[in-house]
This record gives C-alpha cells, structure tokens and sequence, in this order.
C-alpha cells in the first residue's frame, strides 16, 4: 500500500520524517536548541500525527531526536512559553501547546513509539513520551519533570497520563519534587518497554520492534484495542459490554477472518483492511461544543 499523503510536501521544519514500510520515523530537527518545545515544532507535531492518523498506510509512528543531538528534548522554549502566556485570550481560553500535542499523540489510532535517545526535562518527559503507547530509553538519560523548582504547574495533560501510567504515589512523588532521576530508577518501574545501553541503539530497537507490530498486527485491532483502553467502563459490566460489542463488531470483519486463515494455513497474517474504512468508535461521542485548539 503506498502512503495517500506526500508528507515531505507538508512543509516541515522542525521535523524530519522517513519512512520504513509502514513504519513512520519523525525526527525532532531542532538540535541546536536541543530540541526545545518551540518554533514550529508543536504545530508541525499535531500535523504529523493527526496525518499519520488518517493514512492508512502508516501502521507504526516513532517519535525520536538525532542521535547527535545534545538531548532528546529539554523543555520548553522559555521565550516561546512567555510570549504564549501573555496573549489576549482569557484565563479560561488558554489552551497549553504542550497538551494540544499529547491530545494528537494520544488520540493517534496507530501505535505510536517514543524512542528517548537523550536527556529529557520537562515537555521532553510529558507530551513527547507520557502519550505514547510505548517508550524505549537511553540508559543514561537524565530525567526530570521540573515544574514545581520554575514556580509553575505541570503541562501537556501529565496530571491525568501519569497516575494512569505509574500510579497517584509515585506520580506524587515525581510532581511533587521535580528532582532528576534515571530511567532505572523505582520510581518509573514499568513506564519503559526497554531500557537500553547505548544511546545509538535506541532508535534501531524501537524500529525493530515497530516492524513486528506493522507486519503481525491489524491496525483495526490495534486502534480498537487503544479506544477501549483509553475509554474505559466504571464498572466490571460495563467494561464486558464495551469488549462484547467490540469483539461482535471485529469478529465478522474480514482481518479476523484472514487471522483466522493464517493460523490454519500455518504462516503470517497479511492484514490489508484499511482502518479508515472499518473505524467504530461507538463509544466515544464527538463534543461538537468541545473548544478548538488554538496555537
């Protein structure tokens, strides 16, 4: 299947974006500001994933830095952050960048990928790896969500991913001291897919395992996976008719049956049904009165 978009025509900056088969590289392109949350970067990262989002050609997207780069990413740009901050719109209007871009990320339908090779402070750690599906890190990366030592509040929606993620008491214990940390430290157990030695293997692993995915999963399955996992029931019953109605719905389509064929004909599947076209996300209501994102 080739890629219904020319993603080189976008006009991108900030980033630089390749593909491996139906796995999609986007490189943060911003090294000498070590890749700082600024410019262009945040609008050309809500472009990339809502595109990815709707190809379906794309199965994978990883998220990563040059591995020359001085860090993954280091924040927030503070000039960018103060000009932000004293626009004309009122309090209750402000709409953080930071979150627009985990809320991309997040919303994504395809497996999306972080893969740290570098130091992470601040925005690094929040909207460029909270919203992921999977993060895969440099060992030696310093890490750090600093918000409470600059006087200012966490961003990029880290208050309702990381309790999901980590738990309330750990996600205390990182909000509410902004120290720096490893990522072998107890603190973020299980937050990493894999933690890996050398700063230079990070994106060749992800890209690996991003293959497996792009070949032996169906992206219908996957997108479905993430929406009931993402949209959970309150009760034990309530999660049992989310999943019988969604195993109903992808049960008579035509990956199962290809799933199905694969296993008695004793080789991979070859899923080829395009997600655009096999999307039910009956149990997320569209909010026509939801507020637009502003950059």
């Amino acid at each position: 299947m080739v890629a219904s978009v020319d993603y080189n025509a976008l006009g991108f900056k900030a980033i630089v974006v390749n593909f491996h088969g139906a796995v999609l590289v986007v490189t943060m392109n911003r090294a000498k500001q070590r890749n700082s949350f600024g410019d262009t970067l945040p609008e050309e990262l809500i472009k990339v994933f809502e595109t990815a989002d709707r190809d379906d050609h794309v199965r994978v997207v990883i998220l990563t830095a040059e591995p020359t780069a001085p860090a993954y990413s280091m924040g927030t740009d503070i000039s960018t952050a103060m000009a932000d901050f004293s626009r004309p719109e009122g309090d209750t209007d402000y709409r953080d960048p930071g979150g627009q871009v985990a809320s991309a990320i997040y919303n994504c339908r395809k497996a999306t990928i972080a893969a740290v090779n570098g130091h992470a402070i601040g925005v690094g750690m929040t909207a460029l790896q909270l919203p992921f599906d999977f993060r895969f890190v440099w060992e030696k990366a310093k890490l750090s969500f600093p918000f409470i030592r600059l006087g200012i509040s966490p961003e990029s929606t880290s208050t309702f991913l990381l309790p999901r993620l980590l738990g309330h008491s750990r996600a205390n214990s990182l909000l509410l001291t902004g120290a720096t940390f490893s990522p072998t430290s107890p603190l973020v157990s299980g937050l990493y897919h894999e933690i890996i030695p050398k700063r230079e293997d990070v994106l060749p692993v992800a890209l690996a395992f991003a293959k497996d995915i792009a070949t032996n999963t169906s992206q219908i399955s996957v997108a479905h996976t993430k929406g009931l996992l993402q949209h959970p029931g309150e009760t034990n019953e309530q999660n049992h008719l989310l999943d019988s109605r969604t195993i109903k719905l992808l049960g008579t389509g035509e990956d199962a049956a290809e799933g199905a064929l694969a296993i008695k004909e004793r080789r991979g599947p070859r899923f080829n049904s395009p997600l655009s076209k096999n999307w039910h996300p009956w149990w997320r209501p569209v909010d026509e009165s939801r507020p637009k994102a502003k950059l």
